[in-house]
């Protein structure tokens, strides 16, 4: 328990967790703060970045008292932005990263937060509930760190390159392949597939695919998986190690194409009705052939950074 003393000249009041980070840094500077994946950070360093995120939230209109939630795993950006909010006097609401739709809607709702700040892939949750917290107004992503399983006999893959000038926005182009999908989804059968914002394509309440856009230069690089059959995930988690008792966070429920039709749908067909719908929604006519020069240099620069994941 910390006690203060007072006198005649002063009285001693608590500091602030930003000003302690100040005081660290200007005392100590190159000290070692953190050590991750081999790195280290110093008090210089961790509070420079500190001082970032603050700048940047203040910029938004974040204020002294507001919420800021944090779905960050133990990286130095939770350090960052932890530090960060204090400076600007905010409370912080960190939360688990293994909650989904609910649990993330209950917290953002329940602290009032009117920004979170993610790893780039989870922003596609949060956006799926984002329009059931009305006091969040900013979606804030950091670090490139996704995750997805992919399994040769039941899921697959589509890549796509496309020119930024195709769409207004990432918003857009998340929305006109969305869009596109669930129109494949319907015509092979599946009546309640859906699309939100960003996010999964859902059935039955389940993962039926996932859409990726990450930007290169004047490019965006679009990832389609969709789940033809049922996963096995057995063959993960022999190799990845999570407790039993936290698999169900770990994987999102999914479910398939063959599971809610009791039809099996070859790659030929996927590609066959996806290149139909993508060309009839986006006005575009697909040839097969060999990659333009910049369609091959970003397919190689995402494959480049995934591989530093």
């Amino acid at each position: 328990m910390a006690r203060f003393s007072r006198n005649k000249a002063s009285a001693e009041v608590p500091i602030g967790l930003g000003k302690m980070l100040e005081s660290n840094a200007a005392i100590h500077k190159k000290r070692e703060a953190l050590r991750f994946d081999g790195k280290t950070v110093s008090y210089q360093e961790l509070n420079e970045q500190a001082n970032r995120v603050a700048g940047g939230l203040a910029s938004l209109g974040i204020a002294k008292g507001d919420r800021v939630a944090m779905m960050l795993p133990n990286i130095p950006e939770f350090v960052y932005s932890f530090f960060g909010i204090q400076k600007l006097g905010g409370i912080a609401v960190p939360f688990n990263t293994m909650y989904k739709g609910r649990e993330i809607t209950h917290i953002l709702k329940d602290s009032g937060a009117k920004a979170v700040i993610c790893l780039s892939n989870y922003a596609n949750l949060i956006n799926e509930v984002r329009y059931d917290c009305p006091d969040l107004a900013h979606v804030i992503v950091t670090g490139q760190r996704t995750f997805v399983y992919l399994d040769p006999d039941a899921t697959v893959n589509v890549q796509m390159v496309v020119e930024k000038s195709n769409f207004d926005s990432a918003d857009a182009a998340f929305h006109a392949v969305g869009e596109a999908l669930v129109g494949v989804f319907h015509a092979f059968g599946l009546n309640d597939a859906w699309y939100k914002h960003q996010g999964a394509i859902r059935c039955s309440g389940q993962k039926l695919a996932i859409i990726l856009i990450s930007e290169i230069e004047n490019l965006y690089v679009v990832n389609i998986v969709t789940y033809l059959q049922q996963m096995d995930t057995g063959p993960l988690f022999k190799v990845l190690y999570v407790p039993p008792e936290i698999r169900d966070k770990a994987l999102e429920p999914t479910t398939s194409i063959a599971k809610e039709t009791g039809a099996t749908v070859s790659l030929d067909e996927f590609k066959d009705q996806l290149v139909a719908i993508l060309g009839e929604r986006l006005g575009v006519e697909f040839n097969e052939g060999e990659l333009t020069r910049d369609e091959l240099m970003a397919y190689e620069k995402n494959r480049a950074l995934a591989n530093r994941i």
